[in-house]
């Protein structure tokens, strides 16, 4: 198995995080989304995921891209490891519900090509790119803070890590990244706490990739 990622990718940060909590090992392709004008852009790198986003994973003759597809992938391919969904439908339900609000209503905004986007054709300055920043982060914190206050346990969904705190940390550590201060967010500080402490989460974060250097 082998996942093309870049170490300060959320969307790869997510899949480093499912695989390492369903203790499956895989080979590490980087693929640098800043040098040489982005390595995603290449000709090998485009014929792999036309979209030229990360992370696409590759098993044996299957070819994926998109984080969420991949770990939903991993889940029903793989079922005797670990599961990062309930058995339960609605509590299933409930924990992509979180994961999509991360995933789909939150990242796209702030992803790499989205702010390249705003300096190019905007001449936005380093101000009002954090402005932007912050302010897509806020609105998605301020709805999540009040979905996790109604959730048992000490990660996002019960006492073990679910796919919604796969998509948890990598956004607050982006968040983080650009200071955005979390004092408004006890509970979403919280369960990222807990994540930071578990060994799944500690390998799979941006300073432990082989490209960070």
């Amino acid at each position: 198995m082998q996942l093309y990622s870049y170490f300060r990718s959320s969307a790869a940060y997510r899949v480093r995080i499912a695989l390492n909590l369903k203790e499956m090992p895989y080979e590490y392709i980087p693929v640098h989304l800043l040098n040489n004008g982005g390595e995603q852009h290449s000709s090998h790198y485009a014929s792999l995921n036309p979209m030229k986003l990360l992370p696409t994973l590759v098993d044996k003759q299957t070819v994926l891209s998109q984080s969420l597809a991949i770990i939903e992938y991993l889940e029903e391919a793989y079922p005797d490891t670990i599961s990062l969904l309930p058995d339960n439908p609605e509590e299933r339900a409930q924990v992509r519900a979180i994961s999509q609000m991360i995933a789909c209503d939150v990242h796209p905004l702030n992803n790499l090509r989205v702010l390249q986007y705003l300096n190019q054709s905007f001449n936005v300055d380093d101000t009002q790119r954090q402005q932007w920043y912050i302010h897509w982060i806020t609105v998605g914190f301020d709805a999540l803070e009040k979905v996790l206050v109604k959730q048992p346990g000490k990660f996002c969904f019960g006492d073990t890590p679910s796919l919604a705190d796969c998509c948890l940390v990598p956004q607050v550590y982006n968040a983080k990244r650009f200071n955005m201060s979390l004092d408004s967010y006890p509970h979403i500080e919280s369960v990222y706490k807990h994540c930071k402490d578990h060994p799944a989460f500690i390998q799979a974060a941006p300073e432990q990739q082989p490209d960070m250097a």
